[in-house]
């Protein structure tokens, strides 16, 4: 089987990252196509980034779907852009937050998320609520910029593992979710050292997509996920328009 990755910012270095996650957890058959967005922000951090790296995602999963992928990962915490992407697309497309509090409601009854900075703490609250998954999951900011995560004399892992310690000791936290892509990597050091479960939106994301090709289910196109209605769309915008 073959499942698209995407990165919806434009920033490759994150997007080798996410590969690498990926590719950790996918089965012997499954193929990972890692994509960098082409168009938008270097990284996602607030309302304002997520508006702008739409068209570019969208443009991506189009491709990738031409392309033969019989699934699509939207790598972003935020979920960038996935109901847009449901309604575009006839594969599955699977969002990191949504696949990554479906599994730790699977292993846990309480957990955190940790994400980046403070801006980006209230929209994962607010898909917490959306996905059913409020009175269980607490959301903290580590107060960390998205690309410091690359630089290894930022600091930022370092917040990270003290927000984690916070986690433990204030919210009772079962298990710990990380709440960007671009902490794919350290999901499994992070589980040795603080020994409990540490989910990784990505690799989540990616089983749960395996998941949905074995048992050949893909999208309703009833209701909200219809294919959008044609119509011209003009400017910059045309080449969106729904056929």
């Amino acid at each position: 089987m073959s499942i698209a990755v995407i990165n919806p910012n434009t920033t490759s270095s994150m997007t080798a990252t996410i590969a690498d996650a990926a590719r950790q957890v996918a089965a012997a058959n499954t193929e990972i196509v890692a994509i960098t967005s082409s168009m938008g922000p270097v990284s996602i951090e607030g309302y304002y980034d997520e508006a702008f790296a739409l068209p570019g995602l969208l443009r991506e999963i189009a491709a990738a779907q031409r392309a033969g992928a019989q699934a699509a990962v939207i790598a972003c915490f935020d979920d960038t852009g996935l109901d847009a992407a449901r309604a575009m697309a006839t594969i599955p497309v699977i969002g990191i937050c949504e696949a990554a509090l479906a599994t730790a409601a699977f292993i846990a009854k309480r957990f955190t998320v940790v994400t980046t900075m403070e801006r980006s703490r209230v929209p994962i609250e607010e898909l917490a609520q959306r996905y059913g998954m409020a009175g269980r999951a607490r959301i903290r900011a580590a107060n960390i910029a998205v690309l410091a995560l690359e630089d290894p004399n930022s600091g930022a892992r370092d917040r990270l593992r003290n927000e984690i310690v916070r986690a433990i000791g204030e919210d009772n936290a079962e298990a710990i979710v990380l709440g960007c892509a671009g902490m794919a990597d350290l999901a499994r050091t992070l589980q040795a050292e603080f020994g409990m479960p540490v989910i990784d939106g990505v690799g989540a994301a990616v089983k749960q997509a395996e998941a949905l090709i074995a048992l050949g289910l893909t999208t309703s196109k009833r209701g909200a996920y219809a294919a959008p209605v044609p119509k011209p769309y003009l400017g910059a915008l045309s080449e969106f328009a729904p056929a």
